[in-house]
């Protein structure tokens, strides 16, 4: 099973936190550490960000480390690269994952090949932050789920925390990498409470996957927003139904390892992810169990997403398009 980095030993001293306000103690605290880092972004500075998420830092560092950009994902995206090619570590934030297609050049072709391209004389200490998801009410171009899509990026890591402590742990790991990782966030969870180990040293490794509840009967491995949902789903189950829910936290790397762990216990395996269905997370975590763990499976594994759609403006069709606990719940259903 997965472990935590911590200094000192022992159980980490914790604080109850929102998974907006751990992000910002992981950049704070990052910030603190290593003045080579530095966050940019729309409206990052003096407006706090679009979701609040970068709040005060500009009153602590200034404007020289956390800086305001144009309008331009491309631009700022471009000289970020630049920037951690030359030694410093920049924080991007994209207000939107459905942006990042305005910047592909710049992530596809010098982001993720740099190093490559360069046989490993340089690095490329970037993390990009953005948010993705429905369930706001925003529309299509700005609730989209994109992070199968920079998984499937040699040289780029990408991770999806599930709970505030996730959040702070992994982001201070992505800006401490020498690698690009894309860190998404589900902006339907900001609000979200939990505890989080309040020690500077605190990370978690890219490519662990956790435990949050362990149970005999079923696995389900979870990521973002559907975490907290099955988690819900297992309390209201106990007594009936015993689930472990896992929560994926890293796309690529993926912890194979504690995946087929679980299902070598639990014999069955749910899949849930708020992104499409086709040629997803969910495939990726399916084929790498029939790989591992074929002949320990006794039922066929399910996938809890997104249909192969847009997400809707209309509230109600935006609801029926999102996963929630009731679709996890059909999906267990199917697999007693």
């Amino acid at each position: 099973m997965s472990t935590e980095s911590q200094s000192g030993g022992g159980v980490p001293e914790t604080e109850t936190m929102t998974m907006r306000e751990a992000i910002r103690q992981a950049l704070r605290e990052e910030m603190n550490r290593d003045e080579d880092v530095f966050v940019m972004g729309e409206d990052v500075g003096l407006f706090g960000g679009v979701f609040d998420v970068t709040g005060d830092l500009v009153e602590d560092f200034g404007e020289e480390r956390v800086r305001d950009t144009p309008i331009s994902e491309a631009g700022f995206m471009g000289a970020a690269v630049g920037a951690a090619a030359t030694g410093s570590r920049p924080v991007v934030e994209i207000m939107f994952s459905d942006f990042l297609g305005v910047c592909a050049e710049q992530v596809l072709n010098q982001m993720a090949k740099n190093r490559y391209m360069f046989g490993g004389k340089t690095e490329m200490p970037v993390t990009v932050r953005t948010t993705e998801g429905g369930g706001m009410g925003a529309a299509s171009q700005h609730s989209g789920t994109l992070h199968t899509w920079f998984a499937h990026l040699p040289g780029i890591m990408a991770v999806a925390p599930g709970t505030p402590r996730a959040a702070k742990g992994l982001l201070k790991s992505a800006i401490r990498s020498n690698d690009p990782v894309f860190f998404f966030e589900n902006k339907a969870v900001y609000e979200q409470e939990g505890e989080v180990p309040v020690d500077d040293d605190y990370t978690i490794p890219l490519g662990q996957a956790s435990v949050e509840r362990e149970g005999d009967d079923v696995t389900v491995v979870a990521t973002q927003r559907m975490v907290g949902e099955s988690l819900d789903l297992a309390e209201e189950l106990a007594g009936e139904t015993s689930l472990e829910v896992i929560d994926l936290q890293s796309m690529y790397p993926m912890d194979t390892d504690t995946l087929v762990e679980s299902v070598e216990k639990t014999g069955r395996l749910v899949v849930a992810d708020e992104s499409p269905l086709s040629y997803g997370t969910h495939a990726e975590v399916v084929a790498r169990i029939q790989e591992k763990a074929f002949f320990s499976l006794d039922a066929p594994i399910q996938r809890v997403g997104v249909a192969d759609t847009h997400i809707p403006f209309s509230p109600v069709l935006e609801e029926e398009v999102l996963p929630h606990a009731g679709d996890v719940r059909a999906a267990i259903d199917r697999v007693i």
